[in-house]
């Protein structure tokens, strides 16, 4: 019995300390882990939101446990949440801050940092101007913080380069939502997984990314039926109905094609077409490109089943889509997300219990850094070059117009290029590692190389903060207090339970702090505020009034109600779970969402003689993102301790590899050795799945430079590679094959599309 327990509580004590007592809240718990107290708060890593509890006992963060009546989850955990409170005393941590001396970091003071990094940024704003200081900020921070370094960043340091790692995951579907329904945000409810009769997923295996959601559709009495559209078999692919095994990158071309069997078969919804969208009679002129068979020619996707999935629009009630990375990361993202949404538009499934089109949000908080804004949009969606709307920032913020930025900066991708260039000169980066999450790592290593100055705040020792010249050490979740926005747009509270490891402090006094070594800058923009509430209170206001409206949200209600889904104000006490019915007007002047046509161009960077291989990245269950957080965690390590590589038997027999075996990959840019082979039929043959996060296994060291030229984001899933072993150093033959269903105006490869980004970007 002992050991069945140590093996489940995961630490070696003596025996008398395995007595178990009954928590009322949680059941059975160990005396050694049994906590004082249990803080109410929410998970702090991928987009769903989930409600849970961290146990104290004598100070430290020991348990965490799901919250049994928050909506989200009820109670339920996945592996990285169940073990979140291990995070906080990883020895990962960054524990105080750090500068360089003689190319090592060592132990500094706050204001020996502080002032170091003032005085440069400084400097480079005299010598090159504001702007050559740049800042990549995080989906992670709450909303408060982000709020409060936007504000600093634009309106202190007057600099609008910046930009968050959201840009990575989810400017796709932000642009997408804006060119077709005027606003940023997701339209549905986590109810409407309960609700659907059809869920449509897309790109999207909520199995290991989102395993929550799972409950939801569980709960649907409807026994809806799940169609799954994803050129891997991944693990949500089994629980699927109908399992679309659709070629890679063709899903515009898809959408097109279902849009053109909807008109062909008279299915659309006329009198919902005429009241709310403009662009009808363009899209249906625009889609005579698209016929079934061209399209099951480009797809894959044999005709039957093709108006198999397009009947599902119209014969059924409720109709749901949901996406994530396999949309968004994509040249095409952006036209690819209005796409989706064109269907929903075309068929009145929008706006109404259990139908829409729903971006599934990758990061705790990547909805909050989009809310609150200064990246894609002035904070409240307020749009950059609105007179109007920055005349109304201005005022609630109380700060002078003529500092309140007229356009976007730099994204992501041109912040990088600029440094590059020579044009930036100091870059601040913020609860982000690009040195394991961003593309093309040889060249990006090369070009950090080229600052002046390179800081970073972070929690964690991470990949980029190693090569920092100062690193300014931050409080992490559970140390620290706000909110964050999960993807169904429910505001929820994270309350600290710990106070901050070592030398730390939280984001939000750092750069409240940070502020003060600026003139007048804190003064200015920071009056008074002494704790998150400040900022917290200015941007409900700063939202009153907007789509995405905070003003009736308090720190009390969130509690009391386990999240509030935004609008939330007088009229709507309580939130409100889906947008565009028929008291939310659309977004656009007219109030009329927009139907856009939309051309489907060739992968970013084809297969060829020397590269015949299509390289697929992606997440597990086990991982977050770079690893920062979730490394030094021993369950989460021992079961997905290092990379691999999942390739078609076919192909394994090819490179005479089995599961278990090492080989290599190559790309143009650079090979990673040393990867371990999983065999499975999971992937179609010429198609390799490797997940992105680990530094030891880079495989980003792989993957292409191509954006979206809408969005910015990147094309991470289809890179051209080649795989050695052992027996085949040389690698996979290629195998000249017909690439047939190109649409014949469409004969441009990605050096093509580089051309007309001028021409077909959009102002975010």
């Amino acid at each position: 019995m002992i050991n069945k327990l140590k093996d489940f509580l995961g630490f070696d004590i003596k025996e008398e300390k395995y007595k178990l007592s009954h928590d009322p809240m949680f059941g059975m718990i160990s005396d050694e882990k049994k906590p004082d107290k249990w803080v109410f708060s929410t998970c702090g890593y991928c987009g769903v939101g989930c409600g849970l509890y961290i146990g104290v006992k004598d100070g430290r963060a020991v348990y965490t446990k799901g919250n049994p009546k928050h909506f989200v989850n009820q109670g339920t955990l996945c592996p990285k949440g169940l073990s979140e409170h291990q995070l906080i005393n990883s020895p990962e941590r960054a524990t105080t801050p750090l500068i360089k001396k003689d190319g090592e970091l060592v132990y500094a003071s706050w204001e020996d940092a502080y002032t170091k990094v003032a005085d440069e940024f400084k400097r480079i704003a005299k010598e090159h101007g504001e702007k050559a200081v740049g800042v990549i900020s995080t989906g992670q921070l709450l909303t408060e913080e982000f709020y409060t370094l936007g504000k600093f960043v634009q309106l202190g340091l007057k600099t609008n380069n910046f930009d968050g790692n959201t840009t990575l995951c989810m400017a796709s579907a932000v642009v997408g939502y804006k060119q077709s329904l005027g606003s940023d945000g997701p339209v549905g409810s986590y109810e409407d997984f309960e609700k659907a009769n059809t869920i449509i997923l897309i790109g999207a295996n909520i199995a290991d990314n989102h395993p929550i959601l799972k409950l939801h559709i569980a709960k649907n009495k409807k026994k809806p039926k799940l169609i799954v559209i994803d050129p891997r078999a991944s693990k949500t692919s089994q629980m699927a109905d109908m399992f679309v095994p659709i070629k890679a990158r063709t899903d515009l071309a898809l959408f097109n094609g279902l849009a053109y069997i909807i008109m062909e078969q008279g299915w659309e919804d006329e009198g919902y077409i005429k009241a709310n969208t403009n662009g009808y009679k363009e899209l249906k002129k625009h889609l005579q490109d698209y016929p079934p068979q061209e399209v099951a020619n480009i797809t894959g996707i044999d005709v039957k089943t093709l108006y198999e999935i397009a009947r599902q629009f119209t014969a059924q009630d409720a109709v749901l889509s949901a996406w994530t990375m396999g949309v968004n990361q994509s040249i095409m993202g952006t036209d690819t997300v209005s796409a989706i949404i064109n269907l929903h538009l075309l068929t009145g499934q929008i706006g109404r219990e259990g139908a829409g089109p729903f971006s599934i949000t990758g990061q705790c908080n990547a909805m909050g850094t989009r809310e609150s804004g200064f990246t894609s949009s002035l904070p409240g969606y307020r749009n950059f070059g609105d007179e109007k709307a920055l005349k109304e920032y201005a005022r609630i913020a109380k700060v002078p117009e003529d500092i309140v930025p007229l356009e976007r900066g730099y994204k992501y991708a041109e912040i990088i290029d600029a440094i590059d260039r020579g044009e930036i000169k100091a870059l601040w980066v913020v609860a982000t590692n690009p040195l394991v999450s961003f593309v093309n790592q040889d060249k990006l290593r090369k070009t950090l190389a080229k600052l002046d100055l390179l800081v970073v705040q972070d929690a964690f020792m991470s990949d980029t903060a190693e090569i920092a010249d100062v690193v300014f050490a931050a409080a992490t979740w559970g140390e620290k207090e706000g909110t964050y926005t999960n993807s169904e747009r429910r505001c929820n509270r994270a309350n600290k339970a710990v106070e901050p490891l070592g030398n730390t402090k939280s984001d939000f006094d750092i750069i409240v702090d940070f502020s003060s070594y600026f003139y007048g800058a804190k003064e200015m923009l920071f009056p008074e505020w002494k704790t998150p509430i400040d900022a917290f209170n200015e941007f409900k206001e700063i939202t009153r009034g907007q789509l995405c409206d905070y003003s009736g949200i308090t720190y009390e209600l969130l509690e009391e109600h386990g999240g509030i889904q935004w609008p939330c104000n007088e009229e709507r006490p309580l939130g409100t779970k889906r947008l565009y019915s028929s008291d939310i007007p659309f977004r656009t002047k007219d109030q009329k969402a927009n139907l856009i046509s939309a051309d489907w161009f060739p992968m970013a960077e084809p297969i060829c003689a020397e590269f015949p291989c299509i390289l697929n990245t992606g997440r597990t269950v086990e991982q977050w993102h770079t690893r920062t957080k979730t490394r030094s965690i021993e369950i989460l390590d021992n079961l997905a301790p290092e990379s691999w590589i999942d390739i078609n038997p076919k192909d394994a027999a090819k490179l005479k590899v089995k599961s278990g075996d090492r080989m290599a990959i190559s790309s143009a840019r650079g090979r990673v050795e040393d990867v371990m082979v999983r065999v499975t039929q999971s992937v179609r043959p010429g198609n390799i799945f490797v997940p992105f996060h680990y530094n030891t296994q880079l495989v980003n060291a792989l993957t292409n430079e191509s954006f979206c030229p809408k969005s910015g984001e990147p094309n991470f899933k289809q890179t051209a590679v080649q795989l050695h072993s052992d027996e085949k150093p040389d690698g996979l033959e290629f195998e000249e094959q017909e690439v047939s269903g190109q649409i014949e105006h469409v004969k441009t490869a990605y050096e093509g599309i580089k051309l007309k980004e001028k021409e077909l970007e959009l102002k975010a």
